[in-house]
């Protein structure tokens, strides 16, 4: 099958096939006599299977790996599960800092009058250097840490990090 049917039968664009093809995730694909690419339906299951992964949250790093897996059949299963909880683990650490994110913007939005007046404390923590670092960060980085203050109010326990 041409390019445009293993698109529509795995979901993965023409352009995605391209590139999988062009980093080595996916097999090349033989060439017909006029030069378009041919599919089959092992390589529609490579698509998905790609599909799947990247959905899922894999690099394509890591989904390449999977697909090394997948194919090797004398795989140990506790390899397979070690790889996905490692992904699992560090999708767990996003999460959590997303939350922080999400807690300090939240914290500072709640300082900002949001009228007319030109003083933001957002826009101001986006402007310090060092801001919401923790101690430990700065002592990493060679800054001093600060203690900022917004509108009166401390704002430093809004920009540490979640702990797990």
């Amino acid at each position: 099958m041409n390019i445009g049917k293993a698109a529509e039968a795995s979901g993965v664009s023409a352009k995605m096939i391209r590139y999988y093809e062009s980093i080595g995730l996916l097999a090349k694909a033989v060439r017909r006599e006029n030069g378009y690419r041919d599919y089959d339906e092992r390589d529609v299951h490579d698509l998905r299977f790609i599909k799947r992964a990247r959905t899922l949250g894999f690099s394509v790093e890591a989904t390449g790996e999977l697909l090394a897996l997948w194919r090797d059949k004398s795989r140990a299963s506790a390899d397979v599960k070690a790889f996905a909880m490692r992904h699992v683990s560090d999708l767990e650490t996003k999460i959590s800092e997303l939350q922080a994110m999400t807690r300090t913007l939240r914290h500072l939005a709640s300082h900002c009058h949001g009228d007319a007046r030109p003083e933001c404390p957002i826009l101001d923590d986006l402007a310090t250097p060092g801001a919401g670092e923790t101690e430990q960060d700065a002592q990493v980085n060679g800054v001093r840490a600060r203690k900022p203050r917004v509108a009166g109010a401390q704002i430093r326990s809004a920009r540490r990090p979640a702990t797990a």
